[in-house]
């Protein structure tokens, strides 16, 4: 892929919070956005750090978050656990199987794609791979676009215990898994948030300024 002109190759940085161009000093050091006061990072800081170790408290809550049981139901017929799994079965065999398809793929697929998805981009900047840039870039956006996407159980959790308990038939509360869930989707959002995609583009970028003059001289 051929490179082009970015703002690092030609010493320039980017206020994340405001959208400022600065020049950057020759010096190096701490520099701040004249317009907002906002440091500015030609990458954000400890990204790749920051964004691994997310991935990986995510994926050690993802096993609990499937396994334990997501939903306790308590009625005078005795006492129910079901996990997030048992739930997809119960809708499917009950007719319900659009349902049971929009809660599997949102609840169990997506979270474990997001996780693949997010090692991927973590290796491939580690090995400073220029294979299908642009479409790495587009899986980025599509990982940022679907984690809004991904309480889709607990909101489910939530109405149901508000209706049972309005119509005094049984009491309803979340399971253990509910806090794993939570913790999954809220680990990835923050994961995606965390990762800086520019850093996929520097193989084939300019070298900055700085280094293009050191060069030289």
């Amino acid at each position: 892929m051929r490179a082009g002109v970015t703002a690092l190759s030609v010493g320039l940085l980017c206020c994340r919070v405001c959208g400022q161009l600065s020049r950057q000093p020759d010096g190096g050091g701490h520099v701040r956005c004249p317009r907002c006061n906002a440091p500015l990072h030609a990458r954000r800081p400890a990204s790749m750090s920051t964004t691994w170790a997310l991935t990986l408290a995510a994926m050690l809550l993802y096993l609990p978050a499937n396994l334990l049981p997501i939903m306790v139901t308590s009625s005078f017929l005795g006492s129910q656990q079901d996990t997030i799994l048992s739930g997809v079965v119960f809708l499917w065999r009950s007719g319900s199987w659009p349902l049971a398809l929009v809660v599997f793929f949102a609840s169990v697929m997506v979270p474990l794609l997001k996780i693949l998805a997010l090692l991927h981009l973590l290796l491939s900047v580690q090995r400073r791979s220029t294979h299908r840039l642009v479409q790495r870039a587009r899986l980025y956006r599509l990982i940022e676009f679907v984690g809004r996407w991904s309480m889709l159980d607990i909101y489910v959790i939530v109405i149901l215990v508000a209706l049972v308990r309005f119509q005094g038939l049984a009491t309803v509360e979340a399971g253990p898994a509910a806090l794993s869930f939570a913790g999954v989707v809220i680990l990835t959002m923050l994961a995606a948030l965390s990762f800086d995609p520019r850093l996929m583009w520097d193989p084939v970028s300019p070298p900055p300024a700085s280094a293009r003059e050191n060069t030289r001289d």
